[in-house]
């Protein structure tokens, strides 16, 4: 039995402000919809403006004491949001894939995952440390604090709805700020899921509010707010320019998690037919959807063809279905309209002579399916190669030298994951060193580890995530210098 049947299955969506879930009574609200099926089945409140103020006026009275909480405080209550999330993991992942589409398997490795990122910052936030600075005078004491910045704005987007949200909320609390959270509003059952753990974890009211709504109009009143003093944003490279041009004209910290392009270089040097195995089922994962997706492949010229065999030998015969059914490997894409950017972008190299040796088109039958695709040697100047494509669309094209292949990877703004594969211990030195991207993995995926930073150079962003680094974007650093007597 499903949502659509049995609506109590689902999560009963709501706002979160001030400790309180706030149900629709009368406020606009949205369908949400089952990508696998396209059949909207539950109702998303949207936030007035007065919730919006409220939540903001909740975050600012509940800064002004959980900054003062003690660092083992708010490690036990991310403690306890750890076990709540193994806990209550299925029932969240089986929602996730009501609203979001991706296979249940996919769904609970994300939201089991997060409790390992809660308690990596339940540790992490007990070592918030200073330093004293030796002085020049034995009458004087120099010491640098580290301080919660305030009140922060968080955005975050439906590929993984659970893991982002998870990772910014731990990271601001853990710091010891407060957050107004806007979700989203496609796939939102993960966020409201998260607030009942937390406020059924013992977190104060106000130190976490979730809100729903245009996007637009949220964020833009969010972050004109002047109780916002950082925003953390990830999703697309257009949206995070926007709003980090409103929070700079107000000077507000920011931390940017935005689209990349991810380029793949395989040597000839490397495990060419496991290699090809391995990307393509790490691309299958969330049919593409995932910001740091291998998404360029380019393949020594010595090894073209034996990858190209390998990997479209396994690519083309995902199968593909809802999420639910157990045989299912590559669910949905969220949205029709990405569909419909999928199709532009295959139409857009077969224009420019580029051959596509799988798939293709969308699936037929109801719901936002679409055939794994393998596009050969579409030119560096395509559509496909040069706009993140978000999707299960992979194209593949050959290089003759290191150096071409730096060149061509580096081309692009963004700068966000990059994958190696070889066998050369010089060769992974030498490209890891020159690739310009925040994150390189070399003959496996490394990303996105609760102990590893996250985060990407140029067009995709600023900061990082995760790691020794997940609190530097919420703490603010003051130096004291005090004497024992006026000189």
């Amino acid at each position: 039995m499903d949502a659509q049947t049995n609506p109590e299955a689902y999560e009963q969506l709501a706002l979160y402000i001030d400790g309180e879930f706030v149900a629709a009574d009368g406020r606009r609200e949205q369908d949400v919809v089952n990508p696998a099926t396209g059949v909207a089945f539950a109702r998303l409140p949207h936030a007035s403006r007065q919730d919006l103020d409220r939540a903001l006026a909740a975050a600012d009275r509940a800064f002004q004491s959980w900054r003062h909480t003690s660092p083992m405080e708010r490690s036990a209550i991310l403690r306890r949001v750890a076990g709540l999330i193994r806990e209550r993991a299925p029932a969240i992942a089986r929602n996730i894939t009501l609203d979001q589409g991706k296979p249940l398997a996919e769904a609970l490795q994300e939201v089991s995952s997060c409790a390992e990122h809660a308690e990596w910052h339940a540790e992490e936030c007990r070592r918030i440390y200073g330093r004293v600075i030796p002085p020049r005078s034995e009458s004087v004491r120099q010491m640098v604090i580290r301080q919660p910045i305030g009140v922060c704005a968080a955005f975050t987007p439906w590929n993984f709805p659970f893991n982002q949200a998870l990772r910014k909320a731990a990271a601001a609390l853990g710091a010891g700020c407060t957050l107004v959270l806007k979700g989203p509003e496609d796939s939102p059952s993960a966020v409201v899921a998260l607030a009942r753990i937390f406020h059924d974890a013992g977190l104060p009211p106000g130190c976490l509010n979730v809100v729903w709504g245009v996007p637009a109009e949220v964020s833009g009143h969010l972050i004109a707010s002047p109780i916002v003093r950082k925003i953390s944003f990830t999703g697309s490279t257009a949206v995070g320019k926007s709003l980090a041009a409103l929070a700079g004209a107000q000077m507000k910290r920011m931390t940017m998690e935005l689209g990349g392009h991810s380029p793949v270089l395989v040597f000839d040097d490397a495990d060419v037919e496991p290699a090809a195995r391995f990307l393509a089922r790490t691309k299958t994962r969330n049919a593409g959807q995932v910001c740091m997706a291998p998404s360029r492949f380019f393949v020594h010229d010595k090894a073209y063809d034996r990858f190209l065999d390998a990997f479209t030998g396994v690519y083309a015969g995902l199968r593909v279905g809802d999420g639910l059914a157990p045989q299912t490997q590559m669910g949905p894409l969220a949205h029709d309209r990405r569909v419909e950017a999928m199709q532009s972008l295959v139409a857009d190299a077969r224009a420019r002579g580029a051959a596509v040796l799988c798939g293709g088109d969308r699936l037929a039958g109801a719901g936002n399916f679409f055939a794994p695709t393998v596009v050969a040697n579409a030119p560096d100047d395509s559509r496909l190669m040069t706009e993140e494509p978000f999707g299960p669309v992979v194209p593949v094209t050959r290089f003759g030298s290191t150096d071409e292949v730096l060149a061509r990877a580096n081309a692009l703004p963004y700068g966000l994951a990059s994958y190696v594969f070889t066998n050369s211990l010089a060769t992974a030195h030498h490209v890891s060193n020159r690739l310009e991207a925040g994150m390189v993995t070399i003959n496996h995926f490394g990303l996105a580890l609760a102990e590893t930073p996250l985060g990407g150079v140029k067009d995709s962003g600023m900061g990082s995530e995760g790691g020794t680094e997940t609190f530097d974007g919420y703490l603010v650093t003051k130096f004291v210098s005090e004497s024992s007597r006026v000189p």
